[in-house]
């Protein structure tokens, strides 16, 4: 990862190996997607790795949009305001916030950065379903978001 892409994951260790497990997953799927921004390649092994279905897919296009821009992302994001639920059949849901208020773009070319005021667009909540492959890894199946949530606002 470029040095100035940083994060603050305030999760907490729940003490239940599944909960925190899921959780762990969950942040390394979220670097892996700044990583393939930060590469420039929509089909990273790093978060295909962490994600199937339609948020594989959803990520993918993510992905595509910087690269279709020439950018990628700076600054520091934060994560906040998790809730974590496991099941008895192999699957999770979590939902968190994101805070966008420290991070912008940053254009390859010129290594200008889009930096703008913090507005309630700056904090996203997302809802997820996580299921546990054959390997014990957490793979994030669905992921939907809500910018400007009032849920996550400051």
């Amino acid at each position: 990862m470029p040095s100035d892409v940083t994060y603050k994951f305030e999760w907490g260790r729940t003490g239940d190996p599944d909960k925190d497990a899921v959780l762990s997953d969950a942040e390394q799927r979220i670097r892996a997607v700044d990583m393939a921004i930060a590469e420039q390649d929509p089909l990273h092994g790093a978060y295909t790795f962490y994600s199937e279905g339609t948020a594989a897919a959803g990520s993918q296009k993510y992905i595509q949009e910087f690269i279709d821009h020439k950018a990628r992302t700076t600054g520091l994001t934060r994560f906040y305001g998790e809730s974590v639920t496991v099941e008895d059949d192999g699957t999770a849901a979590l939902v968190y916030c994101e805070d966008q208020s420290n991070a912008s773009n940053k254009f390859l070319e010129t290594g200008k950065t889009d930096a703008t005021s913090a507005t309630k667009n700056s904090y996203v909540l997302y809802a997820s379903t996580l299921r546990k492959n054959k390997d014990g890894i957490w793979v994030t199946e669905r992921l939907d978001s809500s910018r400007g949530s009032a849920k996550c606002q400051p």
